[in-house]
Order: C-alpha cells, then structure tokens, then sequence
C-alpha cells in the first residue's frame, strides 16, 4: 500500500520579475514501510520535494495523496493536522530549542498533539531510552555533542510514533562516525516498520536505502534504483 503518492506536482516561486519552477510534474509512490533515499544536485528540488511531502508547503499545481487522502488542497490547519498524525521531521541543522531540555524539546510534538502530561512523560521515557539519551534528560542542547542533538531530533521526532520520518540531510553537520550512527538509528525505525524518506548528497548514506530517487532539475530522472548500485 502507497503512504505516499504525487501525481504531477509542480512548484513555482514567483516574484514581481521571476518566475522559478523549482518542481515540474513529479511524480512518485512511497509504500509503507520504505526507506527511500532522494538524490540529486543542488538546487534541483530535493529539499522542496521533501517540504511538500511533509505539508511544509503548498504545491502549485498536480496531487498529493498521503495515506489514501487528497490532501492537495487543504488548509494550513488541515495540514498541521495531518503533520501532528503523521509525520516526524529530522533536519540537517538539528532545529532544537535551546532553552529546553533534552526532554522538553522531546515533549514538544506531545504537547501539540494534547496528549495528557502523564502519558507525555512516559513516551518521552520511551523515546530517550530508544535514542540512547534518557542520561541527558536533563541537559540542555548546547551541553551535547552533534550527534547527540541529532538523536534528542530522531527522538522528537518518533515520540508520537509517527508513520512516516522525512530528513533532510541528517548527517550533514556530523563527523563520518556519528553520520553512521545516525543511519543505524533511522535503519532500525525502519525495520520496526516506520517508513523513512531522506535528501542526502551521500552516497554512504543513500546506501542504507532500499531505493533511490533521483531528481535532476526540479524532474524525476528515475524513481527505481536500488541504493545497492550506488556504491
């Protein structure tokens, strides 16, 4: 069963004397339970792919469908709520809250959600125990090493157990060692049965993928490779 689908989906940024197509008529199936890599050379719409498949951004033009659901043309609240159900989100640059703790940063998408505050505090167990991190509940993000951002990230982001992981570049800012630790960790989600979508210009780390997209000027190239070929 496809989790996701896009069907001709564009995207076009306009301003007052440019028009730029970012996206032009993708279209791609992700079945549940797929680890899929997206490659492609800067600027050829990886990274805004990725933000329309997780309701980030709005398609100009063609479908998304998400767990069976149209969602092309819902509301920002619609898609918050999509998003909230959904999906979790792993970036490069960690995007953690510096003035919370590990735990607090965690807590966030429970709290979005209006999960009670005893059931928060024993998922956000749950997730730190996953990650390896519950000893640093209580650190704050500045106190830890890259990789350790990168796992409180992963954590935040499965704490809901979310069907789909989109990252972007997850290994970007980490030396080799934490990158490999970082894809061990989104491996093992993935045999539990989350379905994981990454943009990466990482041959290594395309190689933890059952698939690879590539993209090549806002287009599909092709949506078939085996991450295997890669390396």
């Amino acid at each position: 069963m496809n989790l996701l689908q896009t069907i001709d989906l564009t995207k076009i940024y306009r301003t007052d004397t440019v028009e730029t197509s970012a996206l032009g008529g993708v279209s791609i199936a992700i079945r549940e339970g797929e680890f899929v890599a997206i490659m492609g050379p800067s600027g050829c719409g990886k990274s805004t792919l990725l933000n329309l498949l997780g309701l980030l951004d709005s398609p100009s033009g063609g479908q998304l469908i998400v767990n069976g659901e149209d969602v092309t043309n819902y509301n920002e609240r619609r898609r918050a709520d999509v998003r909230k159900n959904t999906i979790g989100f792993v970036f490069q640059s960690f995007n953690l809250i510096d003035e919370l703790t590990v735990a607090e940063n965690i807590e966030l998408p429970l709290i979005y959600t209006g999960t009670g505050k005893s059931e928060r505090k024993q998922q956000v167990d749950k997730a730190m125990e996953q990650m390896g991190i519950g000893h640093r509940a209580k650190h704050f993000p500045q106190q830890l090493s890259g990789g350790q951002q990168q796992r409180v990230a992963i954590a935040r982001a499965v704490v809901n157990s979310p069907k789909l992981i989109l990252a972007d570049e997850p290994t970007g800012n980490l030396d080799s060692a934490m990158g490999e630790d970082v894809m061990n960790l989104l491996t093992e989600l993935n045999k539990a049965g989350t379905t994981i979508i990454i943009v990466t210009h990482s041959l290594r780390d395309a190689g933890y993928a059952q698939r690879t997209i590539k993209l090549l000027d806002g287009k599909v190239v092709d949506a078939s490779v085996p991450a295997s070929t890669l390396l």
